[in-house]
């Protein structure tokens, strides 16, 4: 079992971040024509705003909130005077709001994927696959949270923490020994977000990588009317 521990939560973050990063900079590099999202909304529009909608409100705060809560040292924590059990009863409230979003979100798009012919006539198994993964990692995020009402001292977070601190340090042995008994629904959520940092190379994930954040900074256009003759 240590040795499967190590294997899964010490080597194989790293493989599946690797893939994520290197394999990103080759699709880019090599296949620019498939960087894209393939959006379906020409063939169904309403459930697509609604569910796209609530889905990437809920994930982008989801996630702000792991890299914030997760990576933050815990010396930060205690300098701004959140103890664990707070910092732990603040993850469960604003995670699990998110959280439902999310779920109300990525039901409705998964509901639109399988239902509608048109829609479920260019979805490929990759599309699917991944949709698929991400609702198991939402839900076991949402089981998560009922877990972590079984111990409000925050002692398991603590542990996530030094695991996924110890990864972004390239400790592996710390990685392994900080998350060795934990409950295994966290365990299952953190294999699962590995494989899907895993496939994002490969799917239409990749088009988080290309924000518009241009569009903030670039110039006014200037629209003129047209002159009377």
């Amino acid at each position: 079992m240590n040795y499967l521990n190590t294997l899964l939560f010490a080597i194989y973050p790293f493989v599946a971040l690797t893939v994520f990063l290197v394999g990103s900079l080759i699709r880019y590099d090599r296949d620019q024509y498939t960087w894209r999202t393939g959006s379906s909304q020409l063939l169904e529009r309403k459930q697509l705003r609604i569910g796209s909608y609530l889905f990437h409100i809920g994930v982008i705060a989801i996630l702000a909130g792991h890299f914030i809560g997760l990576l933050t040292p815990k010396a930060v924590w205690h300098f701004l005077g959140i103890e664990a059990s707070t910092k732990q009863m603040m993850a469960m409230g604003i995670g699990g709001f998110f959280g439902v979003i999310c779920f109300i979100g990525l039901t409705i798009l998964i509901k639109r994927r399988l239902t509608n012919p048109r829609v479920r006539a260019t979805t490929s198994k990759m599309d699917l696959t991944i949709l698929l993964m991400l609702y198991a990692q939402l839900i076991l995020g949402l089981i998560s949270i009922l877990v972590s009402a079984g111990h409000m001292d925050g002692a398991e977070m603590l542990k996530l923490m030094a695991w996924a601190q110890s990864i972004v340090t390239l400790d592996g042995s710390a990685a392994a020994a900080a998350i060795a008994d934990v409950n295994i629904i966290y365990k299952l959520h953190i294999f699962l977000g590995m494989t899907l940092f895993l496939l994002f190379p490969f799917s239409r994930l990749v088009h988080v990588w290309s924000v518009p954040v241009q569009y903030f900074r670039r110039n006014y256009q200037i629209v003129r009317a047209k002159a009377a003759r």
